[in-house]
């Protein structure tokens, strides 16, 4: 018997609402499918299950809003009867199931909610869902687009057809802006409350490093000549690649205190701070960023940017970070010094790319220079180590040729 529970996406997270389940009592899942989206404080995620098996019960009603870690939907293994996994959830008392959603009769009968089965198993992005909320269109009404999926451009189109016939007036977008406004606003609320934990739990230490980005400026100069705008590479996927490359020389940065003690990740996922535009900041992960070559983490980052303003997140990419890297460059200021992301240990920050004199062969030369900054957990590393830790970053980014491609253990 497989027990699919709310997951937390975060420390900001403590309970989440349950928008959509995807699958029905009966349904075969895979690992990595997603079966439901849930809605936080900060966006409607996808949520993935991350077994195989089949759907046996869903305990809890759209709509509902629970806690991390409530029970969602139970599931039999390859090999389990429906009978054996109901007299296992007898025996353990997992849930109640509400009357509304009540269990199929094995093998597979009819879901209790056949009636409205089919719209609520149409596959709608979060963003399209979000969206007809604040515009206050029912998602059913909505057509889908060529490949099945409501898109947050079909709702935008089928608004526009609505209200052609209307005065403007009675097309002045003010619920919706009052709407993002008032979940910015409790965003804002739950990440203060959040990192307000993380200071008061954490023993954090500072320290910071002026790094020569010299070479990488000329190497990104070379890479990007004759490539179109579109496709050319930005800074932020070498700092990156720098980060990874030093973790694993540093392995203390990279994992999760819990339980009074650390421990290491497995591999080296980097959350990535980015602002939202309505406001707030969210922080999903691109995954073994050491494994990867520049060009592929140069498209991932843009895509992860673009999917974290338009809505439409999983939750292993909210979930899965070992290590968070912000930077606040683009805002002007020449450091910035981040808060630690619990359970994570450690948080880098870059500021502002700067043109300064640097002393090189004795001489004083004009060149791109950055402050990487480093907040660590003291109950897991010390000084001394992140010293090396940034000294070792500042080092790898002198040499862009060796950070480039994947890197093998």
């Amino acid at each position: 018997m497989i027990e699919f529970r709310l997951p937390s996406l975060g420390a900001d997270m403590d309970e989440g609402k349950l928008l959509q389940w995807l699958v029905a009592p009966g349904d075969a899942v895979k690992q990595g499918q997603v079966i439901c989206v849930v809605d936080t404080v900060k966006a409607a995620i996808d949520v993935e299950c991350w077994h195989d098996g089949t759907v046996q019960r869903l305990l809890v009603e759209p709509g509902t809003t629970i806690p991390v870690g409530t029970l969602l939907a139970v599931l039999r293994e390859s090999g389990e009867s429906a009978a054996d996994v109901e007299q296992r959830i007898a025996a353990t008392g997992a849930a109640a199931v509400p009357a509304a959603m009540p269990v199929p009769a094995p093998p597979r009968a009819a879901p209790p909610l056949a009636a409205s089965a089919p719209a609520e198993r149409r596959r709608v992005s979060p963003a399209a869902r979000r969206r007809a909320a604040e515009l206050a269109i029912d998602i059913d009404d909505v057509p889908a687009g060529a490949d099945g999926t409501v898109a947050l451009a079909d709702v935008e189109r089928t608004a526009r057809v609505a209200a052609a016939p209307l005065p403007a007036a009675a097309r002045a977008p003010a619920p919706a802006a009052a709407t993002m406004a008032e979940r910015a606003e409790q965003m804002r609320k739950v990440i203060g409350a959040a990192m307000a934990r993380s200071k008061r739990e954490i023993p954090h230490y500072y320290l910071a490093e002026d790094v020569p980005l010299a070479s990488v400026v000329a190497w990104l100069g070379e890479r990007n000549a004759g490539r179109p705008v579109t496709d050319r590479l930005l800074l932020a996927p070498l700092l990156l690649k720098g980060v990874a490359a030093a973790l694993r020389r540093f392995a203390e940065f990279n994992g999760y205190y819990r339980d009074e003690s650390f421990a290491p990740a497995e591999g080296i996922h980097i959350g990535v701070a980015i602002s939202l535009r309505a406001g707030g900041l969210v922080t999903p992960a691109l995954m073994d960023v050491d494994r990867k070559d520049v060009d592929r983490l140069n498209r991932e980052l843009l895509d992860l940017i673009r999917r974290t303003r338009a809505g439409s997140l999983k939750s292993s990419e909210l979930s899965a970070g070992t290590v968070t890297v912000t930077s606040l460059g683009e805002q002007g200021v020449g450091a910035v010094y981040g808060v630690i992301y619990p359970p994570q240990v450690a948080l880098v920050g870059f500021g502002r790319v700067t043109e300064r004199p640097w002393a090189v062969d004795g001489g004083l030369r004009v060149m791109p220079v950055v402050t990487a900054t480093l907040a660590a957990d003291h109950r897991v590393s010390d000084g001394h180590r992140g010293g090396l830790f940034l000294a070792a970053l500042r080092d790898l980014l002198q040499n862009p040729d060796e950070l480039t491609g994947p890197t093998t253990p």
